[in-house]
């Protein structure tokens, strides 16, 4: 497989992960926000324009 296609691949499946945290965001208690919050931090460098246009904090 070739760079591209991985970085294709990663791309989808971070996308995939980007939809699956913002609806249990939507329902998650405090503590639970802070939880995803962090993983999505972790998952990738602009997660802070995510936290804003979410509109978590």
């Amino acid at each position: 497989m070739s760079e591209r296609q991985k970085e294709i691949r990663r791309r989808r499946k971070r996308r995939a992960n980007y939809t699956a945290m913002k609806s249990k965001l939507s329902k998650a208690d405090a503590p639970t926000k802070e939880k995803y919050i962090k993983k999505l931090r972790k998952m990738t460098p602009g997660a802070d324009d995510l936290v804003k246009l979410w509109e978590l904090k």
